[in-house]
């Protein structure tokens, strides 16, 4: 029995623990049940920060990316209109060339081969003709010479007859008057 008094003592000292500890262990299990409740609400936001965290950290990776991205482009762009100019400068150097190779090529086109060939021959023919023609005139004078000596001869012949005549027949105002006339 002594173990059922003290059984039973120690369970009103276990009830009187606990009324007056009651109230403490109470508030110790709500400041637990608190801190357990604060510390998961911890661990949201610190999940929410960390998946925040991973997330500007790809953005941040993207920004990266872009930025180097955009150095490049801006590098590339300064390199090309570089480029640019010089391919203008070379641009107006050739068409400096071409003006030349053009008034070049003019002047050679004026002294066209087939152009200049066919002139050629066709000076070739007129001269041709130019030769015949003048052959023909130097026969026709030739011939107008050679009759036009005759004709002096002849003339000479006739003036030398006149003259005998009017030696023949001198009386003298006979002659006066053919020689006049």
């Amino acid at each position: 029995m002594l173990t059922a008094n003290r059984l039973e003592k120690i369970m009103e000292l276990e009830q009187e623990l606990r009324s007056e500890y009651q109230q403490q262990l109470d508030d110790k299990q709500a400041a637990l049940d608190a801190a357990l409740a604060e510390k998961a609400d911890l661990q949201a936001t610190l999940d929410k920060q960390l998946e925040t965290i991973k997330e500007l950290t790809g953005k941040a990776g993207d920004t990266q990316k872009v930025e180097q991205r955009n150095r490049e482009l801006h590098n590339r762009a300064d390199n090309l209109q570089g480029e640019i100019a010089e391919l203008k400068q070379r641009l107006k150097a050739l068409q400096k060339d071409l003006n030349a190779v053009r008034e070049e090529n003019k002047a050679l086109n004026q002294f066209d081969p087939a152009r200049m060939k066919k002139n050629l021959d066709a000076s070739k023919k007129k001269i041709a003709e130019k030769q015949k023609d003048n052959e023909s005139l130097q026969k026709a004078l030739k011939e107008s010479r050679k009759e036009q000596a005759a004709l002096e001869r002849r003339v000479k012949e006739l003036e030398a007859q006149v003259a005998e005549n009017a030696g023949a027949e001198t009386p003298d105002g006979q002659a006066s008057e053919d020689q006049a006339a």
